[in-house]
């Protein structure tokens, strides 16, 4: 079984990896120094959090498990572990990137996401 995770990007910046072939990351995961991600259960807090009221988004599901050790899962907000790439992102890994719209109370419209 597949280990998904979540990424959330703004669209002109997904396009640009697409075209690019890898994601290296937005600018807090550059800044950081690795790419931030959430599981099913922490997509929408982290919408909420970090990108609320934000049109243009994507919502990125990727297979977490074609990875490799460059994934791990860190302590971070309220001592979750959430997924951070210390890697690019090879697009090989995306399963389905799907429109994140915001609703009539500009709160972002989730597809049902699969837990890992």
């Amino acid at each position: 079984m597949s280990q998904i995770i979540y990424k959330i990007a703004p669209e002109a910046l997904w396009r640009e990896a697409e075209r690019n072939g890898s994601f290296t990351g937005a600018p807090i995961d550059l800044a950081d120094g690795f790419i931030h991600f959430s599981t099913a259960g922490q997509a929408r807090e982290t919408a909420a959090k970090h990108f609320a009221g934000q049109a243009g988004l994507l919502l990125i599901a990727i297979d977490g498990t074609r990875l490799g050790e460059a994934l791990r899962y860190e302590v971070s907000r309220g001592g979750a572990l959430f997924p951070h790439l210390y890697a690019p992102l090879d697009l090989e890994a995306v399963l389905w990137v799907r429109p994140l719209p915001l609703d009539v109370d500009g709160l972002h419209e989730f597809p049902t996401l699969e837990a890992e």
